[in-house]
């Protein structure tokens, strides 16, 4: 190879000084083109071998976007997954602390009253968006309406409810007074108490096999130790949520029987 590219180049180098010396004129003698190999006479050979070496070079050269193929990793679910589940089951132990409020105890609470719903303008509409209700001593509930003269309608709704209440008017307020809880209502409130517990808990357990299965659809794409953490995560969120539930109702228990 390195006898004919000085060959090449020996000859190229005779032909152009054999073209200066014949040339008595300033006419410029422009080589042939680098592509065309036709016409070229003494210079073919010297080209040939630079082209060739050129092909050579390029195939292989590596090209910069040649990298292969790369591998992207799987989005991480877990933030996304958590959260939904959290929401989900905060909703469950919000959604029984409303239940809870409803049921009826020895002591007086405000939130006692909540879910009565006051016929008023041909409407129904929640007691505690139309009054103020107010605690005055353990025994004793205060209501005070917006408008006075809703009044009537307030406590028509008090007395249709099944919390056993007879309200009296006291000017531009309503008084409520408790009475104590017998021991069969206590009893039967318990059990309603226990009821609602495992209502609502189910509404959390059905939040933990939703975020289940979604990790297991997308556990192809994951590690291994990352599937286990989430599931396990997941699992610690579900207790956590239960406990909660479940200390709630033992204070309601707890208040309703006035221990």
């Amino acid at each position: 190879m390195a006898l004919l590219f000085r060959r090449g180049a020996a000859l190229a180098a005779r032909s152009f000084r054999a073209a200066a010396a014949s040339s008595s004129s300033t006419t410029v003698h422009r080589l042939p083109a680098a592509g065309s190999v036709a016409g070229a006479g003494e210079f073919a050979p010297a080209r040939l071998f630079i082209l060739e070496n050129r092909r050579g070079f390029a195939k292989g050269k590596k090209s910069k976007d040649d990298r292969g193929d790369t591998v992207q990793a799987a989005p991480d679910i877990g933030p996304t997954v958590k959260s939904a589940a959290s929401s989900q089951m905060d909703a469950a132990v919000i959604a029984l602390s409303r239940e809870l409020s409803k049921l009826r105890s020895g002591r007086a609470s405000p939130g006692m009253l909540d879910h009565i719903m006051v016929e008023t303008a041909g409407t129904k509409v929640a007691l505690n968006r139309i009054a103020v209700v107010s605690v005055l001593d353990s025994h004793t509930l205060s209501v005070m309406p917006y408008d006075p003269a809703s009044m009537k309608s307030i406590e028509h709704a008090i007395i249709s409810s099944p919390l056993g209440i007879n309200p009296t008017p006291d000017g531009n307020r309503i008084i409520a007074a408790i009475p104590p809880l017998t021991k069969e209502n206590i009893q039967a409130l318990c059990k309603v108490v226990t009821k609602s517990a495992e209502d609502f808990k189910q509404g959390i357990r059905r939040a933990r096999q939703k975020a289940l299965d979604t990790i297991k659809k997308s556990a192809s794409g994951m590690p291994k130790d990352d599937v286990k953490r989430l599931e396990k995560e997941i699992e610690e969120l579900t207790k956590k949520f239960i406990k909660t539930a479940d200390d709630m109702c033992k204070a309601k228990e707890k208040e309703i029987s006035g221990s």
